[in-house]
């Protein structure tokens, strides 16, 4: 692990990091922030949403103040693998650079790379444990848009991991939504049946479950319609059995003024669970 930049905020380090990554097949650049600390802090994971890096959250999410006060780590991995070498659609920014859906992909040429759900949920994790002061046995996640999507179905898959999740305006149902269908396809193949792993909806109807689920969308949202429609997350829920903290946010839209706005909620929210 090679240290890019290490910077002092609210008395913790925010901190970036890269390493060689044998899931994705290239360097990897992830960030984090310790808090202040005298033994091992909880861990919060933040996946972001689609054309983000590591830094997007890391410069606009408003998060350090109150991880500092609360004394939890926060990782934010990469969205997806990067280089020269990485198959990759530079006119589409729903599809590859930036959009990995945190998925593992089945289908060449992306099979090599685009194994997101495989590098957020075990080797990067070996490395934060073995490298950073943290408690793994405390460990929520959560995320925005794509990242939220990400959050969700990482959390339904391992309920004994994660103490906490939440989301901001998640991709409720990835496999059929307008911006995330095409991008499965070409990952996973053509079968919409081996989708299922990756749709939080579809995995509520297949009996997945978790202790509850706190969720925000702005009303504003542009993607609303088309890309998130948190009522089908609601409905899921609600067949299933599932708890769901839904709050429809008004007048806010899609960007990270919306997430900056109720991170602190969230942080809150996950540490009374960690």
């Amino acid at each position: 692990m090679k240290t890019i930049s290490t910077a002092l905020s609210f008395g913790g380090t925010q901190g970036v990091y890269r390493h060689a990554s044998a899931v994705t097949g290239c360097d990897m650049t992830f960030a984090v922030f310790m808090p202040p600390h005298d033994k091992p802090v909880p861990v919060l994971w933040y996946l972001s949403g689609l054309t983000c890096t590591h830094a997007n959250v890391m410069d606009k999410g408003e998060y350090r103040r109150v991880a500092a006060e609360l004394g939890v780590a926060i990782i934010c991995p990469d969205t997806s693998p990067r280089g020269d070498d990485v198959p990759d659609e530079a006119d589409n920014w729903q599809f590859g650079s930036g959009a990995g859906f945190y998925v593992d992909a089945t289908k060449a040429p992306y099979a090599k790379n685009y194994n997101m759900y495989s590098y957020v949920t075990e080797e990067l994790p070996a490395l934060i444990a073995a490298e950073f002061d943290v408690d793994m046995d405390r460990q929520g996640i959560f995320g925005h848009s794509m990242g939220g999507h990400g959050a969700l179905t990482i959390a339904l898959k391992h309920p004994d991991r994660y103490k906490s999740a939440s989301a901001f305006a998640p991709i409720a149902q990835p496999s059929t939504a307008d911006w995330s269908s095409g991008s499965l396809a070409k990952y996973l193949g053509d079968d919409a049946s081996g989708w299922r792993d990756y749709d939080t909806v579809a995995l509520l109807e297949d009996g997945h479950s978790f202790d509850d689920f706190l969720v925000d969308q702005g009303t504003a949202d542009s993607f609303l319609d088309n890309g998130l429609r948190p009522w089908l997350l609601e409905e899921a829920c609600k067949n299933a059995g599932q708890k769901l903290t839904l709050r429809m946010q008004e007048g806010y839209d899609h960007s990270y003024l919306f997430i900056s706005s109720f991170m602190e909620d969230h942080l809150r929210w996950h540490m009374k669970r960690l």
